[in-house]
């Protein structure tokens, strides 16, 4: 089986004020990337408002909708717009991640990677922020645990700025463990070590300003490695944001595109041992379009080689 491609041109329409780093070019570059990959291309289907509510309050969803402008720009916080057409490509971006873990699950495909914007790990349950509408990750797991009856998933976070959102939704997630990685002091400014959640299953694991990749991969050995293979999730969810690269404007991490390949391969051993490699990867943060480009490619050429 292939690797899985999930993404939707409607990802494209959702537009951001000029000079705003969370902007089309971004995916437009991920997919010039993985353009040469022969991976199973699929068209991201819109979500259901049902599969919203497993994480957000109608409320939430509501207000995004009295919110889309019919043109120019709507701002909803300090960093975070939507353009006619951003509420069509966040439906397409939860689409993508609910239909992924339908294919992994289902045996459709060894596993899948979401080229998709606006990403979700900010948003919280019913505040969108941090150029988030909808929580991706968060979904991709209640998915998982409700729809398909899973007893117990496992998100990895590795984006630079902290998954505030995904812990939010899924901090009384009992079936969910969550570890997440992060640039520390940095907004939003949760991530600390000792927010361990309602039943103890979130790990973050704050990282200095100008940690490099060494650095990172003792931390990941250290605490989260053998959390997971205790844990035994049954699918692998992936927040795979780019932002620690060292030529991220937006931080102020160090780590290489090799260093993601490594992260990448090591998660797949672990999900090969755990849950027979079913892994559901999904785009978030990276800033520096080069670097994005390359470290996105690094990664889903992981997942591809895991599903030979």
């Amino acid at each position: 089986m292939k690797t899985a491609l999930l993404t939707h041109a409607d990802c494209l329409g959702h537009v951001t004020p000029q000079g705003h780093p969370e902007q089309v070019a971004r995916l437009e570059h991920v997919l010039h990337a993985l353009e040469p990959l022969d991976l199973n291309r699929v068209t991201a289907p819109m979500a259901a408002d049902d599969d919203l509510l497993r994480i957000h309050p109608e409320s939430h969803v509501r207000a995004l909708r009295a919110s889309l402008p019919d043109e120019g720009f709507a701002q909803i916080d300090g960093d975070t717009f939507m353009s006619p057409g951003s509420l069509d490509a966040a439906y397409r971006a939860a689409g993508a991640v609910v239909r992924a873990v339908d294919m992994v699950l289902g045996g459709a495909a060894a596993n899948a990677f979401c080229a998709i914007r606006p990403p979700g790990h900010h948003a919280e349950s019913d505040t969108a922020m941090g150029f988030c509408l909808f929580g991706n990750a968060a979904l991709a797991a209640k998915h998982a645990l409700d729809h398909h009856g899973l007893d117990r998933v496992a998100v990895v976070d590795f984006d630079v700025h902290h998954g505030n959102g995904t812990q939010d939704l899924l901090w009384d997630e009992g079936r969910a463990l969550v570890i997440t990685s992060q640039q520390m002091p940095l907004w939003p400014g949760s991530g600390r070590a000792d927010e361990t959640g309602a039943h103890d299953t979130i790990v973050n694991i704050p990282l200095a300003p100008g940690t490099g990749g060494a650095e990172m991969r003792a931390a990941y050995q250290a605490r989260a490695f053998a959390r997971l293979r205790t844990f035994r999730p049954e699918l692998l969810i992936i927040s795979a944001g780019f932002d620690a690269h060292q030529d991220d404007p937006l931080a102020n991490l160090n780590w290489s595109t090799e260093d993601f390949a490594w992260l990448t391969a090591e998660l797949c051993a672990i999900a090969k041992d755990v849950c027979g490699g079913r892994i559901v990867s999904t785009l978030e943060g990276g800033y520096d379009l080069n670097a994005l480009a390359g470290a996105t490619r690094a990664h889903v050429e992981q997942l591809k080689k895991a599903a030979r």
